[in-house]
């Protein structure tokens, strides 16, 4: 037996910095099929997905995107204002223009358990392109509003994330992650395994 989901998630990183290199459609239909197959709150499956190849389209959603991110950036202060300064981010997200790909992630607003069974869905479809060589960032707009407008998506639905997919060209390491013994207990809070 081998454990290859364990090895897709221990590989997986979140890539900012994709190359030019073209995407094979197959590929991200593939994570599409996969996404879809993943449980939902009363089966509702809330998920609808626009993949976006088209450079003034993406230049549209990142410009709207990073409208929304100014005025967050704008206005954090404190611990967090730091944290994402020392992360080196900031309100600029050249990444929705340089992946080949992106995947933007719509959620029904009235299904029953929708941004839960949203968040299954993008596991899924993540572990999916990681298998097929894919890189992948999940970016959350501060404000979906204006990137959504600009994808005609209809009311109804909400833009939940869009994730850019592509080859990367970041040479960042992982980021670490808790060893298991520190996150999971045995019959109650504290009891280790």
């Amino acid at each position: 037996m081998t454990d290859k989901i364990l090895e897709l998630a221990r590989n997986r990183k979140s890539t900012r910095k994709y190359s030019v290199k073209e995407v094979n459609i197959e590929d991200v239909l593939y994570s599409l099929d996969v996404a879809r197959f993943s449980p939902s709150g009363a089966n509702e499956q809330p998920w609808r997905f626009i993949i976006i190849d088209d450079k003034e389209v993406k230049k549209r959603v990142r410009d709207a995107s990073e409208k929304g991110e100014k005025i967050l950036y704008d206005n954090v202060k404190g611990e967090f204002r730091d944290w994402l300064l020392s992360h080196g981010l900031s309100h600029r997200k050249p990444f929705l223009e340089e992946a080949p790909i992106l995947i933007a992630i719509l959620m029904k607003k009235t299904a029953k358990y929708a941004t839960e069974s949203i968040w299954v869905a993008v596991g899924h479809m993540l572990l999916a392109l990681e298998e097929r060589g894919l890189n992948t960032l999940v970016y959350t707009p501060s404000n979906t509003e204006f990137p959504k407008k600009e994808l005609e998506a209809p009311e109804g639905f909400r833009l939940e994330a869009i994730i850019p997919v592509g080859y990367s060209e970041d040479d960042s390491m992982k980021t670490s992650k808790h060893n298991l013994n520190e996150i999971v207990f045995k019959n109650n809070w504290g009891t280790t395994i």
